[in-house]
This record gives C-alpha cells, structure tokens and sequence, in this order.
C-alpha cells in the first residue's frame, strides 16, 4: 500500500522541492495535463518509475479520457460533468476514476455511486476537512485509500497530518515539500508525514520494516524509526535503525549497498515496506541474495545470464547465444513450437522451462530485465480498449484456426544447452583464432562505477567529524566497530608493552622484512649532494629532497588483518625522514588493535596510532581534532567508503592534505610457459584472487597445448576449493582470463596492454625477458619468486595502490619518494645573469610581463652603473 501522501508535479515547471526521482519514492505521482499528447509522453518516458495519475479536468474528449487510460495512467482525476460523459463507456472501470466534488458536490457523488457495485470502487477528491465524515457518508473503507484531499492553500504538516489521521489521503504539490530534515527551510518534512501513518511496535518503539526487491522478493526483515526514515530519503539508499548499532546505513562497510526505488506500507500499516534495487553480492550478511537465501526461478535465471552476459566463458553455449541473435531467435521458435506440441503436465512444464530460458536471453541481451518485463504486464492490464486477440495469418493456419496446406515435416529438436560447468574455471581465450577487437574486450577490468550513493553516506562522517572532532571519531568508532568501550580515539607512542606481546616467530619474521624493506628503500635516496648543473657559465641549477613532515598510514582492517601494509607504509616513511607517522586502524569490539600493527608503529617511530577506520579516520588524519593530529599526506589501501573520502578531502583546499592514487582492486597476470609448474602458476593466480571479488587475474600461457592448459586449470580448481576464502576467489575468477599465445613477444605485448599492478614470470630465461617489460607495478622473476615474497619480506614495496587498474602505464607503486618531495634551486653570478638578461628580457617582452622583465634590466642596470 502506498503512502498517506499523492504528490502533485507540473512537468512543465521544474520543482524547486522534490524531485520527480524523489516523487518515486511515494510509488505514485499526480500530474495536470492539458492535453492527450502531453499525457502520452509523460507516460511513455516514466512508465518504470511509478504510478502515474492523471488530473485531466482540462480533457474535453471523452475518447481522450480512454486513451490516458489505456496508455497507461493508473487513474484519472476527473469532473463530476466529465463523468457523466464517461458513464457511458462500459469499458472504463471505476476503480480508475477519481472525482473531484467540493464538499456540497458529495452528494452528487454519493447519487451517482448508488447501490451500484460497478461504481463502488471510483475515488473521490475533495478540499473538505471532514474526511472521516464523508467517509462515513459514502460506505467508504478508508484502508483502500479512495478518499482524496486537496487544499485551497498551501497545508501546514499539522494540517496534513490531522487529514492523514482521518484515514485521507492528501494532495500535495512537490514544491512544498522536501527531504532535508534537518534544514527544511520553510518546506513540510515529507519522512515526517510517513512516519506519522507508521504503527511503532510496542516492545521496543521501532517500526517493523519489510525489504524486497523490485519485483516484491523479501529480502529480510528489519526496524525503522522516525531519523532512519528521513536519512533513506535523503539519500536516496537503504537506512535502517539497529536495535544494537542505532542507524544503519545498509552496506556501509560491506559495500552491498542499496539504491531506494520506493517505500510503502502493509494493509494496516503495521509494517513498512521498502523496496530496493541491491547493490553487491546481497542483503544478507551471508552474502547470499535475502536473509531467506539464493534467488530461486525466473529471479535466479536473470541473475545468472546478466552475469553471463558481462562475462560468458568463451565458447559456451550461452556466449553463443549472445553473440548470435540469429541463433536464439530460432531456438525461442523451436521452443515455443515444442511447447504447443506438449502434451503432459510433465512436457509442458519441461518445454515451458526450455521457452522462458532462452526468452529471457534474448531480453537480457538487449538490455531487458524481468522487472521491465512484469512493469509492462502491468500496463497491458490497465488497457481499457482491447483488441480482438485473434492469431495472425501464418499462425492461425498452423494449429488449424484456418484452412491450412499440408503439414511440413517436423523439426527435430535441437540438442539441449548443455549444463554450466561447476568447476573453478578462467574462461579462456585462443588470441590466434580470436578477433583482435574481442581480445581487447577481456583485456579490460571489471568496470569500477562510481557511486554517487557511496560518497553522499561518507560526505555527512567527514563533515561531522571536522566539526566535532574526537567525539564524532568516536561516535562512528563505536557504530561500525562496535568499540563502545573506547573513550579516545588515539593511542601514543611510547607503547605500552602489553599491547605488543607477539610469539618469538611473529617477531622474528616482522624485524626481517623490516629491515629488508629498509635496504631496500634506503639505496633509493639521493647522494648527499643532491643534483647540481651549470647550465651555462656562471648559472648552477640543483635539485634536493625533503621528507613530507607529517603522514598518515591507514591500515585496513576489513577482511583480514595487514600488518604487512603497515611495515610496506610505515618503513620508507621512516627511511625517507618524516618527522610525523600516524597510523590509522579499524580497532576490534573490545577496542584493542592488532598487536603486529601496534609493534610494526613502534619500530618505525609512529607518534600515534588512530583507532578508527574508514571515512572518520581519513577524516581526523586531514583536519586533525583534539587528539588526532593533522597529516600532510594520506597514503593506503581501503575499501570504496576509504577511497571516497581521501578523494573529497584532497579536493578540498581547506584540508591542505594529499593523497596517494586511489587504488583499484587486486590484479596480477601470469606468462606461463612449458616449462611452468601448473601447480605454481595456479598458486600465483589464487594469492590475488583471494584478495576480493572484484580482483582479477590474468594467466598468459605460451603456445600450451590441452593437456597442459588442463592441468594448470585443474590446479586452480582444486587449489581454490581448498581455501578458507574460496567464495571470494570463485567471485573473483569469474571476471578473470587466460590468453593462449604463440610466442613470448605476443605474451609480452599482451601483458604491456595491459599494465598489471603485479606481473610474474613462470618462463624459461625469465630474468632476460624483464628487458621487454614496459608496463607493471612490480615484477616477479622466475619460478621461485611467487608474488607473496613482494608482499611482506623480500624489501620491495607492497603497497602498488597507484599501478592498478593499468595505471601502470602512467605510475610507480609507493616507494621512497611517495614520502619526499624534491626542490629545485637556482644560483646565477653577475656574469651569469648577465649572459642570460636578453634572453629572459626577451621572452617576458614576448608574453607581456614588463614586472619580470624589469626584475632583470633593473639588476643589469646596477650592475653596468658599478663598472662604469
């Protein structure tokens, strides 16, 4: 059911309150036409969007009337005049007519409703106040929502809410209402209006609260209250209220994120309902589609071909579908044709299934979705004119409606598509029998869209925690790490011993790559002189670095704890010279940090640790509060809400702070030869995969024949269904590929395209082969350097955040001079500057600034004035 609210909207005026996007919400909208044509297209180019009502009191026809209805207006407000008129059209229901009747009109009305049950249904609008009272008058049940009120001026909230609880239902224009709850500047809160219709649950005051989706598959069931409400308005996402964690921004930290489409009620209003569009892997924290598990039917089919669509193994049955239309328009034939030959519930049912299976290809390939389907169900429904329904011709004369030739032989039943393959696979490509357009297709990433959803939740964290500083740190502290128990939200060096207690093993191991990571990062700094040039006589150029004074190392909690990204940040900050490390990390529930963070900070000097993660933390790094000092440079990995919001505050002068390159996912690819280990090249490919669904992996295998490209696919699939991690890596090895080439010069052009964050070289004479890279985050040499080595010990940096995503092409990883910034200098003698006046005088003449110019004769002149 929908809400106590009908919104008014012109579309020849642009709202200055709602947006027709933000009408949709309330699943209906009223618009004023003049005109059959004017209400056509409105209809035609919002049919997705909502429910359209008509007010067509200025349509004079009374066919015009019929055929708003029958292109698709869920009712039409009309005049009691223009209802006598449409008394006469048997074929237009009353239960899609509204009659606008001032309050002495009732009546009238009441006359023409009658005892009769063909009218019983038709809605009335009204600017009476005594909804209840009119209601009582007609028989009319309030639930069904037919009793309309409109106002002669502009309604005050208490106005419409005292209609709302004389079960009416109220006329509003968009311009009078708004979503900013906290600053409605003169406007009437519209959240406020539903939450006054909502019935709060006695036991704890919350509003129970249904989720589904589009097409009204429950996907779980949670609470609301008044504040969750407005916030799911305004952003426009799913917000709900957490009996433990207080507001709930729906994906927040997972990701699984939710675009609102509408919000309703049940038939009493005991429940709310929101219906969204589920962005990620699911609603549930399981991952799967609802709280009550996978989409099954029709649901999971769409799902499955949307998925195959962006990514279909090569060769299979369903890319061959996509790829020739011809060929499904013919199976959709043969199928519909087997159908109608069926004859058992058993066939019927098989042949149906068959039917719909490749219908539903042939609309997923062009674009077309289940919900666009059902939507236009709905419309054909709502058809007032119908046509006869006869079958065509051709039709009618096959199943013998007509005098019909001699049968042709029938069609023998194609053989069925065959079942999608269970293992773990890469869908595999041979580039020598494959256009070279389409190779380029796979060589691109999984498409990284950004989410205007995502930054408007991180932009009011920042906001809050620039204004109130350690308390709005500690506020989302405690909503999304559950630390309820922190009351700071730094922790400083000296620390505590207690807080770094590792085994003997753990220790060993971090000081070693510690101090390899040191070397390593200490060779890159510049001699002690730096960099010195007399361009000409008398004219010395030089350059010298400096450590970026104060940076701020976030650390990534998430899905695994990485005290590996804290020693590949903390240690070339430390070599470069900063004067201020600060490290920031999501804490646990209990408050406590990883102790392997806490020891790497201590080794290299952090001044202090921020027990916060996500947008709060980049945002107490950026302006600094009463604990958190502030940073110069942000640099690390996160998740899409880390990257939204180092975005923003190095957009926003006033932070004075930078940032390292957003980071895209994980990515590494593999050259593989003959002489590769399948078990190698299958542990290589997994280690990345592992990482996040949207990492993909890239295997480039040289001139391998079946068996050996069977063996290293074996490899993955057993390998990968021994992980703990393994529904990650089946996510991630579904948008991932492996190229089969001729030869190493065809491999190594591939993987320079395709600039990989993480390149390994499983190949004979690996190390002669370097000579032909041109494009990588990092390289791994030969068959005993797996890429875990570069992760944590062997001293080249991890933290590749900049060379994702094929900006490799354009960007080192992070190393030494991510910390250092480079100054030049110049140091000219009087015969230098001499020997270069005419040259500077000249080109500051040529761009017409006489200020530089002058600044040169005027010291030449000073200077010939002395020797004379």
């Amino acid at each position: 059911m929908a809400t106590p609210l009908l919104v008014s909207y012109d579309p020849a005026s642009p709202s200055s309150g709602l947006s027709l996007k933000q009408i949709a919400y309330f699943g209906r909208v009223l618009v004023k036409v003049s005109s059959l044509a004017q209400a056509e297209d409105f209809l035609k180019r919002n049919f997705r969007l909502l429910d359209v009502y008509v007010d067509a009191t200025a349509i004079t026809s009374t066919g015009d009337l019929v055929d708003i209805l029958n292109a698709g207006a869920a009712k039409i407000f009309i005049s009691l005049n223009q209802l006598t008129a449409l008394s006469t059209e048997q074929s237009v229901p009353s239960s899609r007519l509204v009659v606008y009747a001032a309050e002495s009109q009732v009546d009238a009305f009441k006359t023409w409703v009658g005892e009769s049950t063909e009218h019983k249904d038709a809605g009335l609008s009204t600017d009476s106040s005594a909804v209840k009272a009119i209601a009582e008058k007609l028989g009319m049940n309030l639930e069904a929502q037919n009793l309309y009120r409109t106002y002669e001026t502009a309604p005050t909230e208490e106005t419409l809410k005292d209609t709302l609880a004389q079960g009416g239902v109220s006329v509003v224009s968009a311009d009078a209402l708004t979503f900013e709850h906290k600053e409605p500047k003169g406007k009437i809160v519209a959240a406020s209006l539903i939450a006054a219709r909502a019935v709060a649950d006695q036991s704890n005051g919350l509003y129970a609260t249904t989720v589904t989706d589009e097409r009204g598959t429950c996907l779980g069931l949670v609470w609301s209250n008044d504040e969750s409400i407005a916030e799911a308005l305004r952003t426009g996402t799913g917000v709900y209220q957490s009996r433990k964690r207080g507001l709930w921004y729906k994906g927040q930290s997972s990701g699984d994120v939710q675009e609102l489409i509408r919000v309703g009620f049940d038939c009493d209003s005991d429940c709310l309902v929101f219906v969204v569009n589920q962005v990620g892997r699911g609603f549930c924290h399981l991952g799967t589609a609802s709280c009550f598990g996978p989409y099954n039917g029709l649901a999971r089919l769409q799902k499955t071909l949307q998925a195959r669509k962006a990514d279909a193994p090569a060769g299979s049955y369903t890319a061959r579908l996509f790829n020739e239309p011809k060929l499904t328009q013919a199976k959709i034939m043969e199928e519909a044709d087997e159908l109608c030959r069926a004859n058992t519930k058993e066939e019927i049912a098989f042949e149906a299934a068959d039917l719909l299976y490749f219908a539903l290809t042939r609309c997923v390939a062009a674009g077309v979705s289940l919900e666009d389907v059902e939507r236009n169900l709905d419309l054909k429904s709502l058809k007032v004119k119908r046509r006869k329904g006869d079958a065509k011709g051709p039709w009618a004369e096959k199943a013998g409606l007509a005098e019909s030739k001699p049968a042709a032989e029938p069609v023998k039943p194609a053989e069925p598509a065959p079942k999608v393959d269970e293992p773990m696979q890469m869908t595999r490509v041979v580039t020598a029998s494959t256009p070279v357009d389409v190779v380029q297709d796979y060589l691109k990433r999984p498409s990284q869209k950004s989410n205007d959803a995502i930054v408007a939740l991180v932009r009011p964290i920042i906001d809050d925690v620039r204004k109130n500083g350690d308390a709005g740190v500690l506020k989302y502290t405690h909503k999304f790490e559950k630390a309820t128990s922190l009351t700071s939200p730094v922790i400083r060096a000296p620390f505590p011993a207690e807080l770094m207690k590792l085994s003997p093993e753990t220790q060993e191991a971090i000081d070693v790559s510690i101090s390899n990571i040191a070397k390593f990062h200490s060779a890159q700094k510049d001699s002690n002189e730096g960099l010195k040039v007399e361009t000409m006589p008398g004219v010395v150029c030089s350059r010298f670095s400096r450590p970026i004074e104060r940076v701020g190392l976030y650390i990534p909690g998430g899905t695994a704890v990485l005290p590996s990204t804290a020693m590949m940040l903390g240690v070339p900050a430390m070599v470069a010279g900063c004067k201020k490390l600060v490290f920031a990390s999501p804490p646990r529930a209990d408050g406590s940090i990883s102790p392997e963070i806490v020891y790497v900070a201590h080794k290299v000097g952090a001044e202090s640790i921020v027990l916060a993660g996500g947008a709060q933390a980049v945002a107490a790094m950026a302006y600094g509060t009463e604990s958190v000092s502030k940073v110069d440079k942000i640099l690390g990995p996160g998740n899409q809400f880390v990257t939204a919001a180092k975005m923003l505050v190095a957009n926003d002068t006033s932070a004075g702070v930078s940032i390292d390159m957003p980071a895209g996912p994980s990515e590494v690819l593999v050259i593989a030869d003959k002489d590769a280990n399948p078990a190698f090249v299958a542990s290589d490919l997994l280690s990345q995969a592992e990482h996040g669904v949207d990492s993909q992996v890239i295997l480039i295998a040289i001139d391998l024949n079946e068996e050996q490209l069977q063996a290293i696919e074996k490899e993955v699939d057993i390998q990968a269904k021994a992980l703990p991690r393994v529904d990650i890596v089946k996510g991630s090895l579904a948008h991932s590929v492996t190229f089969v080439v001729r030869d190493l010069e065809e491999a190594m052009a591939l993987s320079n395209d395709y600039a990989p964050e993480h390149l390994i070289l499983q190949i004979k004479n690996a190390e002669a082969a370097v000579e032909h890279v041109q494009n990588a985050g990092s390289v791994f040499i030969g068959q005993w350097t797996p890429e875990s080595v570069g992760d944590y010990s062997a001293g080249v940096n991890h933290s590749l955040l900049i060379a994702t995503y094929g900006y490799a092409k354009q960007y080192s990883g992070v190393n030494l001079g991510s910390f250092l910034k480079h100054i030049t200098s110049s140091n000219l003698t009087a015969d230098g500057l001499l020997g270069l006046s005419r040259t500077v005088e000249q080109l500051a003449a040529v761009e017409g600034l006489d200020a530089h110019k002058r600044a040169v004769s005027i010291r030449v002149a000073h200077m010939k004035k002395q020797q004379a």
